[in-house]
């Protein structure tokens, strides 16, 4: 009996380190738009990303532009990522830009940042010029979730597994101004209300 207990104990230990052993090698990149940046993979590193305020050397770029070190990814594809948001016909409201060749912080290979809106470090409007490699994504609640492969911005070739960015994003899209709007609007939209509340009140009676 406890011969085969203890071969039981064996076969479980066995099965338990080769599903273990058979789970993906993965890294997950997490940032937003004010220098809050971090990667983690599946065999427990985590580290947070340096970031800097500094000019973007990629097509179009700006002075100034918010910039993550991405820790040396070996093999990081160029390109342009360009977050739209339906709010507003699926205009762009942010860029993630991946520059391979980008130094921070003693690294090599950086995420720049750019947002369309304001408050935030990222805030400083688009690049002027875009990467020929460009995707777009759609934003959903704030933000976006995107894992690249071969040939698109940010893959990482001789990363050992995919790189799955976790994009979060405070941009609004700019109001467009209604029909009726402005005070000519606002007085339409009062009397409308008044009238609205006079024929309850006459219902009720």
């Amino acid at each position: 009996m406890k011969n085969h207990l203890a071969t039981a104990i064996v076969l479980i230990g066995t099965l338990a380190g080769g599903v273990a052993s058979s789970q993906a090698f993965s890294i997950t990149t997490t940032i937003d738009e004010n220098g809050n940046g971090s990667l983690t993979n599946t065999n427990g590193f985590n580290s947070s990303l340096p970031f800097a305020l500094q000019n973007d050397p990629g097509p179009g770029g700006l002075p100034q532009a918010l910039t993550y070190g991405l820790l040396n990814p070996p093999g990081l594809t160029a390109g342009d990522l360009a977050l739209t948001d339906v709010a507003c016909g699926g205009c762009i409201m942010d860029i993630i830009r991946f520059n391979p060749s980008e130094s921070i912080a003693g690294t090599t290979g950086a995420l720049v940042f750019y947002s369309n809106n304001t408050g935030s470090l990222a805030d400083i409007g688009l690049p002027t010029a875009f990467y020929a490699t460009m995707l777009s994504l759609p934003e959903i609640a704030g933000g976006a979730i995107y894992t690249p492969i071969l040939g698109q911005p940010g893959f990482v070739a001789n990363a050992g597994g995919p790189v799955t960015y976790h994009i979060t994003s405070d941009s609004l899209p700019v109001p467009v101004p209604a029909v009726g709007a402005g005070l000519p609007g606002l007085i339409v939209g009062c009397a409308g209300l008044f009238g609205w509340i006079r024929r309850r009140k006459q219902a009720a009676a």
